[in-house]
């Protein structure tokens, strides 16, 4: 991914109003984001624990989404394998995070769930740029090409449900 501004990251969001991306709170760090190994910039929201926020590149447009998760998190809400970058995590880093859809069906309360790392770090996690728990990341016969890609089928998924 490359890096991104202030103004476009606001700009992307297509699950808000754009008061409320305007409110919004950025990373502290965006200019220090190791932005070469990102494949979507993801951030929690220090100020709202619950809430964080992804930003990814999709056909050629900057879309963002805003996520909640509940802080505590039992039994059916608890998962330890990512969706999209398929990392196992102890405890609770993996989150079931909901995105309020797009349009109408998003007015009407409507939202899609996918269960992700708690901290957003998958595209770090693949390349082993961040290290999970022990024996977190399964030995793959696919390349670290395969795995990205693979990754982001997953997001770009998502990101369809959410907008469908």
């Amino acid at each position: 991914m490359k890096a991104v501004s202030e103004q476009d990251i606001r700009a992307s969001f297509i699950n808000c109003s754009k008061g409320e991306a305007k409110r919004l709170p950025l990373p502290r760090d965006l200019e220090e984001q190791p932005w070469e190994d990102l494949d979507f910039l993801g951030w929690r929201d220090l100020s709202a624990p619950g809430r964080s926020y992804l930003v990814t590149e999709h056909a050629d447009e900057l879309i963002g989404v805003t996520l909640r998760f509940p802080s505590r998190q039992r039994g059916f809400l608890h998962r330890s394998l990512c969706s999209l970058c398929l990392t196992t995590h102890p405890g609770n880093g993996v989150s079931l995070m909901t995105a309020r859809k797009t349009g109408a069906a998003g007015r009407e309360g409507n939202s899609v769930g996918l269960y992700i790392c708690t901290d957003l770090a998958c595209s770090l996690y693949v390349r082993g740029k961040k290290a999970a728990a022990p024996g977190s990341r399964f030995k793959e016969s696919l390349t670290l090409e395969e795995q990205v890609e693979r990754t982001m089928t997953n997001l770009d998924a998502f990101l369809a449900k959410l907008r469908g």
